[in-house]
């Protein structure tokens, strides 16, 4: 850049070499990357360190951001209300009877989840204490019983209302309504992959299944749970209709959730209630932190104008929007082993998508590749943190269960590429519902 100290590439190789280099020295990833931009910041003449503080709390002047804690409190609501237990005897009154019921109720109530927090750590949380101990209790081996409740986790961020939809929303422009309903076909797919490949486990180990229950007792969970079901319907329809903005929606999700609650399951006291604000807390903090610490790791990305230096070459190999789809799921697929997936979209999202405009990507179906892409990265290490949550609850290494999760990621990269080959699956409700949010 001219007038700049350092060129582009000069710049690229200090931000990300600090970086990494805090990695390997465990430092939390929100820390490494404000400590990464320091170098540059105290060095550039025209920029000072106090810019940091600056760039990173401009990041916080977001109204759609707070819809982050919001959805993380209705998770917790959810878990310590008694709704979570409603979903449960529904998913096992819709599917107790396949091959495997147990693990496959794990990933219907994270369908179910997915619908009404938007949050993947909070239900890897809350179900590796449902689920790990009940399946190894049933014979369920530990390392499958690990991988299938963090992998059916990931559901969280692709099946609407999803938090790394928000924040790509927020940060780059795309209709958060269109992002939802993009996100249900390939959410479901990726849910009937799992549910396939646990058939496939419990065939041939031998999984226990539980007795087919009476079309009443179905009946009888629906009805129970119809309350519960209402959430992701409120959300989701209430922005289509334009009732509430994403924000809003997240408030309204915090409001019916505490109701449901202490209304009308009533199982949740002042002391439920505090633990739930106190988890939220903590898990808020963290990842309001990531943003505001990526985003001045991002601003001097721009400052240097480092993506059209990286994308310089890119640009000339002649990819049509399929091999650029491609090429964006690998390179978010890499980045999610590494990074959290909300800098990750900040960062690297940004780069990439002057890519995507160069071949007439869909704007939504780029936020849906990438977004699926980098919730892999939720369970594949060294990052991992839903993978690394469940192992924590089970009380081994990380390194135990990653043999069965590799392999439960496997059907679900193929339902990613042909989402990349074939875009309709991600725009076909957008384009029904609602094309106009496509526009």
């Amino acid at each position: 850049m001219t007038g700049a100290l350092f060129s582009p590439g000069e710049a690229a190789s200090i931000l990300f070499g600090c970086f990494f280099v805090l990695l390997v020295l465990r430092v939390p990833v929100a820390f490494a990357l404000g400590l990464a931009c320091l170098p540059l910041f105290y060095l550039e003449p025209r920029l000072g360190t106090m810019m940091l503080a600056q760039e990173t709390f401009n990041a916080y002047n977001s109204f759609i951001l707070l819809a982050v804690p919001f959805f993380l409190l209705t998770a917790n609501l959810m878990s310590v209300g008694g709704i979570t237990n409603r979903l449960v005897a529904l998913s096992r009154a819709i599917v107790g009877s396949f091959p495997g019921s147990l693990a496959q109720i794990n990933v219907v109530l994270s369908v179910f989840f997915a619908g009404i927090s938007g949050s993947s750590t909070a239900d890897a949380a809350s179900q590796s204490k449902i689920f790990i101990d009940a399946q190894t209790r049933e014979g369920y081996d530990l390392s499958f019983s690990i991988a299938i409740t963090a992998v059916s986790a990931v559901l969280a961020v692709i099946i609407p209302p999803s938090i790394l939809m928000i924040v790509w929303g927020g940060l780059i422009s795309t209709s958060i309504g269109a992002l939802y309903l993009a996100g249900v076909v390939p959410g479901l797919l990726i849910a009937g992959a799992q549910m396939a490949t646990v058939h496939v486990y419990a065939v041939k180990r031998g999984y226990p299944t539980y007795p087919r229950e009476s079309f009443r007792q179905l009946l009888c969970s629906i009805w129970v749970s119809i309350p519960a079901l209402m959430t992701p319907v409120i959300i989701v329809g209430g922005i289509l209709a334009g009732w509430f903005t994403a924000t809003e929606s997240a408030c309204v999700a915090v409001l019916y959730s505490a109701v449901l609650s202490i209304v009308v399951y009533r199982e949740m006291g002042p002391k439920q209630l505090y633990g739930a604000l106190v988890d939220t807390g903590k898990l808020a903090s963290v990842a309001l932190f990531c943003i505001g610490t990526a985003s001045a790791f991002g601003w001097l990305l721009a400052y240097y104008k480092i993506p059209q230096e990286l994308l310089a070459n890119v640009t000339t190999w002649g990819m049509g929007p399929i091999g650029v789809g491609f090429f964006i799921a690998f390179v978010f697929l890499v980045v999610g082993c590494f990074l959290d997936a909300i800098p990750a979209i900040i960062i690297v999202g940004t780069v990439l998508e002057p890519l995507a405009k160069s071949v007439s990507m869909d704007p939504v179906h780029f936020a849906i590749v990438s977004i699926v892409s980098l919730a892999f990265g939720l369970v594949t290490p060294p990052y991992g943190l839903c993978l690394m949550i469940s192992c924590a609850v089970a009380g081994v290494p990380l390194r135990y269960a990653l043999k069965d999760t590799m392999i439960m990621l496997v059907p679900m990269i193929v339902v990613l590429a042909a989402m990349i080959v074939w875009p309709d699956i991600a725009l076909f409700l957008p384009r029904l519902i609602a094309p106009e949010l496509l526009k």
